[in-house]
């Protein structure tokens, strides 16, 4: 169960990752949380994007946990973040071979840091959740060509790059409600 900062805790848990794995490839600082819409001319080489959000319907029904003996809290939002990890090469690197090449190689071992800790806890996780029980599944997802296309197809001027999608299961929200319950005292048959 987690606080309403869960969701930007996970994305910098997800990056600290990913910087503490690849230092030795590209510089921390050029792996970023960021849309591929607002990659502009900067030393950016991965992004991940946090590109939808939805409600996890295996956890929708969970019954809600009880607070005390006389309060009931509300269910928790329980949600699953799909998000996009975007490469970009050097601008350095003028041969575009060697600009694809690279950028697979930063793919490569962005998805191999992501495959090695599918299992996100303890002392990966950061902000609110550092320090928690908590634990977050990372799986691939597999997009169709239709589907990168339209997620591709709203980023402005700019053109298809090397992407996988990623979707971190399952963030559970809790509920500030709460409702007073009574215990049943006399029972008619």
């Amino acid at each position: 169960m987690s606080e309403y900062t869960a969701i930007a805790d996970i994305g910098e848990s997800l990056i600290r990752l990913l910087r503490g794995g690849m230092d030795d490839l590209v510089k921390p600082e050029s792996i970023v949380l960021l849309s591929p819409a607002d990659v502009d001319n900067q030393d950016i080489r991965l992004t991940l994007f946090l590109y939808t959000i939805t409600e996890n319907s295996c956890l929708k029904n969970q019954a809600p946990p009880q607070k005390d003996p006389g309060r009931q809290l509300s269910p928790a939002l329980h949600l699953d973040l799909h998000y996009l990890l975007t490469t970009y090469a050097s601008d350095q690197i003028t041969d575009r071979t060697e600009r694809t090449l690279e950028e697979q190689r930063i793919l490569g071992r962005a998805m191999l840091i992501l495959h090695d800790h599918a299992l996100l806890s303890g002392s990966l996780l950061q902000g609110a959740l550092a320090g928690s029980d908590d634990e977050f599944r990372i799986s691939l997802q597999t997009l169709t060509l239709e589907d990168q296309n339209r997620i591709w197809s709203v980023f402005p001027n700019r053109s298809f790059r090397a992407s996988v999608a990623y979707l971190l299961s399952a963030v559970s929200l809790d509920s500030s409600r709460s409702s007073e319950t009574r215990r049943v005292l006399v029972r008619d048959l």
